[in-house]
C-alpha cells in the first residue's frame, strides 16, 4: 500500500495556533479515526492526501445533556499528480457523517467537524 505525504516541518503545522503536548495528541486521535474511515471504505489509494487539522478555535455544542465549548477537527483530503495542484476529494455526505459522528464521540475536546473544499490553487494542501 502507497503512503500519503506528510508535511516535513511536522504535525504542528496541522495545529494553527497554539501548539502544546494535549493539541497534538486530540489532533493525533482524530486523524488516526479519519484515515481508518478512508480505508474501511477502501479510498485510501484513490486519495493522493488525506488528514485532520485542528482549528485554534472552540464552539459551543451539546453533547448528553450539558454544553460544551470544545475545538473544531478540519478535514481535507485531495487529489494530485505532483503536488504543485490538487482538487478535493468528493467524498459522499454519508461517509463525512460518519467521520464527524466517530471524532466527535471517540476524541475528547473536539465538538464540531468541517471539511475543506478548497482547491489548489487558490489554496495549499496543507494549512500553514
Amino acid at each position: 500500500m502507497g503512503r500519503h505525504p506528510f508535511p516535513g516541518p511536522g504535525l504542528a503545522i496541522r495545529i494553527p495556533g497554539e501548539v502544546t503536548r494535549e493539541a497534538c495528541d486530540t489532533l493525533r486521535k482524530a486523524d488516526a479515526v479519519y484515515l481508518d474511515e478512508i480505508r474501511k471504505a477502501g479510498l485510501y489509494d484513490e486519495i493522493w492526501q488525506a488528514f485532520a487539522v485542528l482549528l485554534p478555535v472552540r464552539t459551543v455544542g451539546v453533547m448528553g445533556d450539558g454544553r460544551t465549548y470544545d475545538r473544531v477537527a478540519g478535514l481535507r483530503a485531495v487529489t494530485s499528480v505532483d503536488g504543485m495542484t490538487a482538487d478535493v476529494y468528493p467524498f459522499e455526505s454519508a461517509f463525512l457523517s460518519r467521520c464527524a459522528t466517530r471524532i466527535i464521540n471517540e476524541v475528547p475536546g473536539i465538538n464540531r467537524v468541517v471539511y475543506d473544499y478548497t482547491s489548489k490553487p487558490p489554496g495549499t494542501i496543507e494549512w500553514e
